[in-house]
């Protein structure tokens, strides 16, 4: 089962190095998973509930709707940029607060929609216990920690590759027009 995380993970990778053509951005929209794993397991650790066959398809479950919350923000933080040519600390501020609500909003329905299975209501709910566990305390954490994480690393990376550029292009013109000691 870890395989098959690891392997989603790096799908996810590609499938979002694609769609943005850049290898950092799809490393920003990630940043958030960490979050939710760790708040699954600590929820799960919580209750005394082992990690299984349930709880690993909450996980799975849980690295998508992390994930699409962040694309939100980036996503509306790339358009920005391009378009607008806000600077990313601005791109991302804008991102943050127009996409809010709708992150909320799926964010709040998936819990909602959750919070029966972790209750373990109806036939055969306890089985399905951990499923619903996972799913709600790796949103609780990641919800409160990813709003915070995925601006601060969108615009580390921002910095980061506009410092490159910089680099890049200053040993560039010392290429053309070396420097005379």
């Amino acid at each position: 089962m870890g395989l098959l995380l690891l392997l989603a993970v790096v799908v996810i990778y590609l499938v979002l190095g694609i769609l943005y053509e850049s290898f950092i951005h799809p490393i920003t929209i990630l940043s958030g998973l960490p979050t939710a794993g760790l708040g699954a397991l600590i929820t799960l650790m919580a209750f005394g509930i082992e990690l299984n066959m349930y709880a690993f398809v909450g996980i799975i479950m849980l690295v998508g709707i992390v994930k699409k919350n962040a694309i939100m923000m980036i996503d509306f933080a790339i358009e920005a940029q391009r378009k607008d040519g806000l600077p990313p600390e601005q791109a991302i501020y804008q991102a943050g607060l127009i996409r809010f609500r709708p992150i909320m909003m799926t964010t709040m329905a998936a819990l909602m929609g959750s919070l029966p299975i972790a209750i373990g209501f109806g036939a055969g709910g306890g089985a399905r216990m951990p499923l619903g566990l996972a799913v709600v305390g790796g949103l609780l954490l990641s919800q409160v920690l990813t709003l915070y994480i995925t601006p601060v690393i969108y615009v580390s990376f921002e910095w980061l590759k506009a410092w490159l550029g910089r680099k890049k292009q200053t040993e560039a013109q010392d290429a053309v027009h070396p420097r005379s000691a």
